[in-house]
């Protein structure tokens, strides 16, 4: 499978709260890191379990996917019912069909506040 089929399938099967199919797209030694929360997460049973385990209440829109050869960008918005409405931005690295690592940037809308001084220089989303 192509790498960026490999994370639209990804998304998909995540989003069918289908975990097992999620670990078939995953090295055995797959590394996500999550700079933002200063983790990282080492281990297909590891990346699944995190995701397995967030609090129910989610779904996933994929906004877009970009590749180059094994490097796969993802955007995606993960809109919760009590959490408020995240984005992620993932840059993953696919080879012989299965995720190797991973980089992803999650953000919750509006928690970065637009600073006063850039107020005549912008519009708001």
């Amino acid at each position: 499978m192509e790498p960026s089929k490999v994370i639209h399938e990804l998304w998909d099967r995540m989003q069918a709260r289908d975990w097992a199919g999620v670990g078939e797209l995953l090295s055995d030694d797959v590394v996500v890191e999550w700079p933002v929360s200063g983790e990282r997460i080492v281990g297909r049973g590891n990346y699944v379990g995190v995701n397995a385990e967030y609090p129910e209440g989610w779904s996933i829109r994929v906004l877009r996917i970009v590749a180059s050869g094994e490097e796969v960008v993802s955007e995606v918005e993960v809109p919760h019912e009590s959490l408020g409405v995240h984005r992620v931005a993932s840059f993953w690295t696919v080879r012989s069909g299965r995720v190797v690592k991973a980089r992803e940037y999650w953000s919750e809308l509006g928690s970065d506040p637009a600073p006063e001084w850039r107020a005549g220089l912008v519009e708001r989303l």
